[in-house]
């Protein structure tokens, strides 16, 4: 018996522009997304994943802001989400895309325990959960995609996220839109692990007031 809630159990509810938003994105996934955002604001808050002045801003600031990055990925990809914390954004962009395989890395047990719930109430079956941090999983796992948000500066989040990186693949880092110095700073680290030219795209920009700054880094072929 845990105490997260129930698949129809009530969250905060969007506003009609983040309604409008999450339709677009989740389809009829939907109500996964619901489930969702009723975990954060109910077993999320209760265990120190966020703090409770975020409910309000669930939809808009954290599972809308986090899924519209699987706009920038391809059919049928893997995807490492690296600190997956609350999920996110791994469990969103899982939610909004079933055909993505998803690999979340999180070294925190209450954590773990808690995505790991989720996972298993909402029926994600693209998902596994994995206790690490993320350089205990070089070698053992590789995503298209790796993923993270609000987890390091771009120096070293450069280190844990490019060696997940297969050759081809990117690193998708959500980050503020005032990135651009953190870039000038990882450049020397990221070429040195293989990575190409960061660069800073919006994902979203269609459908939310203010898109999701993203950075985006090619990992190069060996």
């Amino acid at each position: 018996m845990t105490d997260t809630p129930r698949l129809d159990a009530g969250g905060p509810e969007p506003t009609a522009e983040e309604l409008s938003a999450a339709s677009a994105v989740f389809g009829d996934r939907l109500h996964l997304a619901r489930g969702f955002v009723a975990h954060l604001a109910t077993s999320g808050i209760e265990r120190g994943l966020l703090g409770p002045r975020e409910v309000p801003r669930l939809w808009g600031r954290h599972v809308l802001n986090c899924a519209v990055v699987a706009e920038l990925m391809d059919t049928d990809a893997s995807v490492v989400d690296v600190g997956s914390g609350a999920g996110l954004p791994g469990l969103a962009i899982a939610i909004a895309r079933p055909d993505l395989r998803l690999d979340l890395v999180e070294p925190l047990e209450r954590r773990v325990v808690w995505l790991k719930e989720v996972v298993d109430d909402l029926a994600l079956g693209n998902v596994t959960v994995h206790r690490a941090r993320a350089e205990e999983m070089v070698g053992t796992l590789h995503g298209d995609y790796v993923t993270a948000r609000a987890v390091s500066a771009l120096a070293t989040l450069a280190g844990w996220t490019i060696p997940l990186t297969r050759a081809d693949g990117q690193v998708l880092a959500i980050k503020g839109r005032s990135v651009g110095e953190e870039i000038e700073k990882a450049r020397k680290v990221i070429r040195r692990l293989g990575g190409g030219t960061a660069e800073i795209v919006s994902a979203g920009a269609a459908i939310l007031e203010e898109p999701t700054t993203v950075v985006r880094i090619p990992v190069r072929p060996v």
